[in-house]
């Protein structure tokens, strides 16, 4: 037999192994789950024991030469459905369709399966047919079609192989049982487990105690079979063998016994004592509640006296968002990275979030991170590692050790040169950064054409390298040697520890991949700039929050803001706006199509202690439609858009083709004596003739480049434009006098 087990995005590979323990062959992962073949104790024994899979199906038949809906029909009649329907029986069909040219509706597809059904089985029974239950039929069909390549399958398991029966009730934010085990089977506790180590398992938020309780069936070999109320599907299938299921239903409970010797200590906590009485009365029902600790504790208050013991795994599911009722999620994220830094020494944790970005207030680095869904929403699972001191001591006297080896070790002739040319930037550059109280500024800007890349030195301590991508004809060895050369010069002519350069792939950025995050880590550092302190992030974002070539015009902004309404659209992280109100502006409007950067935004507003209610507004909306929808007038606007951009509410923009457009629809907000700067990154870019005709322009790119981007004179074009001026003329009447013969006039 063949079957197929259904199973959520990046979990197929824990399924897999679920199929090869259950003695399945021809174990195959396909884009929507994993194929296997078997008789009827592989089905049984995987479908009782898998954890991760939602659900398991019987393939039928097959036909891969279907090409039209009649067809479909013609094949479906011809089928033996005697052999697995009868009279009596009541059934229902779903669909799946894949790359299906001569199908419009998959619906119609369905309903002509069940034509061929009910036809052949009138055609056998005197005109009598099955009759069709689409809420609790006695078997249920699959038809999945994938371009011409048919394939009908029966429903195995019954829906829902996540409902174990423990639980009962409708219960907000809960975690399913089968992303549950998800989660347990990616931790180091189980890495551990299958090692022979019985280490111990806590779970300080555990609501109603999902993650334990599937820890504690997995370490205790309790198959989720065992403690099912629900018939499954197979049972009511004509291949249905009672006594190979009792066979498999000995060899589960057996397992379960022997394990019963095992001594691993599960450990569950919650501030919540309804939930923690509910999560008892689930696990009795799981049959594991002797093997859980269960307390009512509110984690950010345990004390070493709380710590159940000296090593062990955190495995837990913290709320987030909404989940918070309004609360401050950031410091719940902050305090329990304390609590793992200060109690938890020497453990491992693993921690579920469908909010990233939360995951950068735990202040510790994952070694690794895994993407899962629950239901629709994408959770990261970060997995860390809390050093003992004495773990963190050997590190450090370890990195110390590799710097020493490193610096000392001569340059190549290559990085030498890099490492000269970045020294005599920095001898040219510092003084008259230090003179203006610049503490973020660009070193290095592809001044080797062999070392192509930008160099960026923040407050002395961080440095962004981006390496602006080589063309295809440099051979990628040679790129790659290149750039760690230039690493190391950047490291030895700076002082910047290796660990805190950041590098980067610069590359020209089009559709989802301009917006797409590099990475996960969320860890923000403060600089300064103006008498700002600004958030930055050098690692999740190809760029890090602050635009450097546009400090001078930050500063312009701010000197201009006095009692201003300020407009920043695109506003990216609003470090314009930041300065608009350092400057004195009465009011300040952010807009930008990403809810990121307008909580990034807010945050930069909050560290320095600017209101994001009153007199700071933030609106997440493409700048365009915003102009559009929105009546009011402001005195300064600051206009910066990207050199191309997609939006899903409207076509692409083009800086080129498209700015006389944005002009115009922004200088309808602006007040008659008032102020717009308009700037952008396109390197070739021509202001539109009708620009110069309808307003007063005035290129001032040259003075809004500071001295550490004159290298690159280019690398914006930025103008100030303001509403022209009719002046009204008298007219002047003209007397024109003559005189005569004697001269008088």
């Amino acid at each position: 037999m063949i079957f197929f087990a259904q199973v959520a995005a990046n979990q197929g590979d824990i399924v897999v192994n679920e199929a090869n323990e259950a003695g399945a062959s021809r174990v195959r992962l396909t884009p929507s789950g994993v194929q296997f073949s078997g008789d009827l104790e592989v089905g049984y024994r995987f479908t009782m024991s898998t954890r991760v899979a939602s659900r398991v199906l019987q393939a039928l038949w097959f036909d891969e030469g279907i090409h039209s809906a009649d067809g479909l029909y013609e094949a479906c009649l011809d089928l033996p459905w005697e052999e697995v329907i009868s009279l009596s029986d009541t059934f229902h069909i779903t669909q799946t369709v894949q790359s299906c040219n001569w199908l419009k509706n998959s619906n119609f597809a369905a309903l002509r399966l069940k034509d061929a059904i009910a036809d052949h089985m009138r055609a056998l029974n005197d005109g009598q047919r099955p009759s069709v239950d689409m809420e609790n039929p006695d078997k249920t069909f699959h038809l999945h079609i994938r371009g011409d390549r048919v394939t009908i399958y029966a429903d195995f398991s019954g829906e829902g192989l996540y409902k174990r029966g423990y639980r009962s009730g409708a219960v907000d934010a809960v975690l399913k049982e089968h992303l549950a085990s998800a989660v347990v089977y990616r931790s180091e506790w189980y890495k551990k487990l299958k090692e022979g180590e019985d280490l111990a398992l806590l779970d300080p938020f555990c609501g109603i105690g999902t993650i334990p309780i599937e820890a504690a069936q997995i370490a205790y070999d309790i198959a989720p079979g065992l403690t099912r109320k629900e018939p499954y599907a197979f049972e009511r299938l004509s291949s249905w063998d009672e006594e190979i299921y009792n066979k498999v239903l000995d060899e589960l409970s057996d397992k379960a016994e022997k394990a019963k010797e095992r001594s691993i200590r599960i450990y569950a906590s919650d501030i919540s004592r309804t939930n923690v009485e509910r999560a008892k009365a689930a696990a009795l029902k799981a049959g594991v509640l002797d093997y859980i600790d269960f307390t009512v504790k509110d984690f950010t208050r345990f004390t070493e006296d709380d710590v159940p013991c000296t090593s062990g795994a955190v495995v837990t599911d913290p709320p987030y968002g909404i989940r918070m009722g309004g609360q401050d999620v950031e410091k719940l994220y902050e305090e329990i990275g304390r609590q793992l830094a200060s109690l938890f020494k020497g453990w491992y944790v693993s921690i579920l979030c469908a909010d990233s970005r939360l995951l950068g207030n735990i202040d510790m680095k994952p070694e690794r991170t895994n993407s899962l869904y629950n239901g629709g929403l994408l959770c990261q699972l970060a997995h860390y590692r809390v050093f003992t001191d004495a773990e963190k001591e050997e590190m450090v006297e370890k990195a110390k050790a590799r710097k020493a080896e490193r610096l000392a070790t001569p340059l190549s002739e290559g990085a030498q040169m890099a490492y000269n040319r970045i020294v005599k930037n920095l001898e040219a550059l510092r003084p008259q950064m230090e003179e203006e109280g610049v503490s973020c500024y660009r070193i290095y800007d592809a001044d080797m054409p062999e070392y192509n890349a930008a160099i960026d030195l923040y407050e002395g301590r961080f440095i962004n390298l981006a390496e602006y991508a080589p063309p295809q004809e440099i051979d990628e060895e040679d790129a790659s040697r290149r750039l760690q050369e230039l690493v190391l010069a950047t490291e030895r002519a700076t002082g910047v520890d290796l660990e805190d350069i950041y590098i980067k792939r610069r590359s020209q950025q089009k559709g989802k991949d301009q917006y797409q995050k590099l990475s996960t880590g969320g860890k923000f550092y403060v600089v300064h700039e103006n008498g700002i302190a600004l958030l930055v992030n050098f690692s999740d974002y190809l760029d890090t929050g602050i635009f450097l070539d546009h400090r001078p015009i930050r500063a312009f902004i701010q000197e201009h803001s006095e009692g201003k309404r300020f407009l920043n659209l695109f506003c990216y992280t609003a470090t314009a706006s930041l300065n608009a109100v350092k400057g004195g502006a009465v009011s300040t409007t952010s807009v930008d199509s990403s809810a990121t950067y307008l909580d990034w935004a807010m945050e930069n507003f909050r560290l320095n202690g600017w209101s994001t209610d009153i007199g700071n507004f933030f609106y997440r909306s493409d700048a365009i439609q915003f102009l559009w929808d929105t009546f009011d007038r402001y005195d300064l606007i600051f206009c910066d858009p990207p050199t191309w951009s997609n939006s899903k509410d409207r076509q692409s923009f083009d800086v080129q083709r498209d700015h006389a457009r944005l002009i115009d629809a922004a200088m309808m907000h602006l007040e008659k004596d008032g102020m717009m700067i308009f700037s952008n990154n396109f390197r070739r870019f021509k202001m539109d003739e009708s620009v110069l005709e309808k307003y007063a322009v005035e290129d001032i790119s040259e003075s809004t480049i500071g001295a550490d981007f004159q290298r690159d004179a280019k690398v914006h074009k930025c103008y100030i434009i303001r509403h022209k001026f009719k002046i009204a003329s008298q007219k002047k009447r003209v007397i024109r006098i003559r005189k005569d013969e004697d001269g008088e006039a």
